[in-house]
């Protein structure tokens, strides 16, 4: 395939970015969308030409390294993360136009890279269960119902991409959030710093300069490992639980 990528090139956080444009062939239908771009760098490091920077690491769909706006969606038209997304979901003569994720809570480092360590801070205050080192308990010590352990472990899939940011038109990381609270919550081990986790975790995320949700559902929708947007309503019980108990 024949393609045009307009892609936002800026040298560094402070500087005046734009969008620059660069033709590319040779593009294979069964190219992931990151490959393509690594094709676009060599032919521009060929070119000597400053080659396109972005952010990577597993390329299977598990770290969330990878996030960009393609066309306007967050990790581009599929289902999926960036790294997942193939050139089959474009047409040869296809315009493509590559942007970092738009929001002031994630500074643009260089080009396609974002600061996303807004999130690591959040979980720093309370995204975790606390409890003695020593031996792994006996699995069966602490009787899970099914239920709750597999809406734990569904709303553990969250990699914390910042899609969801990306696509609000607040900027709210509600959905981030309410995942990490519903995986802790409906486990008996994060019982004992339930409400305190979750007052912690919300006034972290408000000093960060996230905004507020209204229930638009775009996050959900721009979410790769789909997580639903009922946490948020969790996320807003247990902070209505954790105010009345004075937490």
């Amino acid at each position: 395939m024949k393609l045009t990528l307009k892609i936002w090139r800026q040298n560094q956080g402070a500087a005046t970015g734009a969008i620059k444009e660069y033709p590319i062939d040779g593009v294979s239908s069964d190219m992931s969308f990151l490959e393509m771009l690594d094709l676009l760098n060599e032919n521009l490091v060929h070119a000597g030409e400053e080659p396109v920077a972005f952010d990577s690491d597993c390329r299977e769909g598990i770290c969330g390294m990878c996030s960009l706006m393609i066309n306007g969606q967050a990790h581009g038209p599929e289902v999926t993360t960036t790294c997942q997304l193939h050139m089959r979901s474009f047409k040869d003569g296809d315009t493509i136009t590559i942007e970092p994720w738009r929001s002031s809570v994630f500074p643009i480092v260089k080009d396609l890279v974002v600061d996303r360590s807004a999130f690591d801070r959040i979980i720093q205050n309370g995204g975790y269960i606390s409890v003695n080192t020593g031996s792994a308990p006996e699995a069966n010590a602490a009787p899970v119902p099914r239920p709750k352990a597999q809406r734990s472990f569904n709303t553990a899939t969250c990699i914390g991409c910042g899609a969801c940011v990306a696509a609000c038109p607040n900027g709210s990381a509600s959905l981030f959030l309410g995942a990490k609270i519903t995986h802790l919550g409906e486990l008996p081990q994060g019982q004992p710093e339930r409400y305190e986790r979750v007052t912690s975790m919300v006034a972290q995320h408000d000093h960060e300069g996230f905004g507020g949700c209204t229930n638009i559902g775009e996050c959900a929708s721009a979410c790769p490992k789909e997580i639903p947007l009922d946490v948020i309503a969790q996320l807003n019980k247990d902070l209505r639980t954790a105010i009345k108990q004075g937490h």
